[in-house]
C-alpha cells in the first residue's frame, strides 16, 4: 500500500472507531514501524485533519469528508464492479449493512478506499473465508460512502443508477 492510500485509510479507520487506535494498532494493521504511523499522523495533521492523540491512542474530532448512504441491490458477480464504481470516482466505502427483520442492523466496518483493498475484499469472500452481508437480505443492502465533496458523492450516486446498483424505491 502506498502511503497516500495508507493515510486515507488511517483517516476512513479513525473516523470508524469511537475509541482510540494505538500507534502499535496501527502499525501491525498497516505493516509499517510505530515511527512511520507517528510520521503520517503529522502529516495527516498538517493537511488539516483534527486528529488528537490520548493515553489510549488517536482519534478524530471531526470529518473532513462529506458522506451519504446508498440503498444499494446487485449480485456477487457485479460485487466488484459496484465497489471499484465508487473508489474509480474518489469515494470510499466506510460500511456495509443490513436490516434484517429478527436481529435488526448489522453492520460491518469497510473502509475501502483503493482497488487494492477491493482485491483483497473480493479475495476473502471468493477464497470461502466469509460471504457477504447482502446475502442475508436477498441482495439489499447499505452502503455509506464517504468523499471530499457532495459533488464527488453526485457522480457516484449517478454512476451507480446508471448500472442499476441502486435500489428501487418502494
Amino acid at each position: 500500500m502506498k502511503s497516500d492510500e495508507r493515510r486515507k485509510s488511517i483517516v476512513n479507520l479513525l473516523l470508524s472507531e469511537k475509541k482510540p487506535i494505538s500507534g502499535n494498532e496501527l502499525s501491525d494493521k498497516y505493516g509499517v514501524s510505530r515511527q512511520i504511523i507517528v510520521r503520517d499522523i503529522s502529516i495527516l495533521k498538517t493537511q488539516g485533519n483534527d486528529i488528537f492523540a490520548t493515553n489510549a491512542g488517536y482519534m478524530i474530532r471531526s470529518s473532513p469528508f462529506k458522506e451519504r448512504v446508498f440503498k444499494v441491490f446487485h449480485t456477487t458477480d457485479q460485487t466488484e464492479d459496484e465497489l471499484q464504481t465508487i473508489v474509480d470516482l474518489g469515494g470510499t466505502i466506510a460500511d456495509v449493512y443490513v436490516w434484517h427483520k429478527a436481529y435488526g442492523k448489522m453492520k460491518a466496518t469497510l473502509n475501502i478506499s483503493s482497488r487494492s483493498q477491493i482485491d483483497q475484499f473480493i479475495e476473502s469472500v471468493r477464497s470461502g473465508k466469509s460471504v457477504e452481508l447482502m446475502h442475508i437480505t436477498g441482495g439489499y443492502h447499505y452502503h455509506t460512502v464517504r468523499a471530499a465533496s457532495e459533488g464527488i458523492l453526485d457522480k457516484i450516486e449517478s454512476a451507480l443508477n446508471s448500472k442499476k446498483y441502486i435500489a428501487p424505491k418502494i
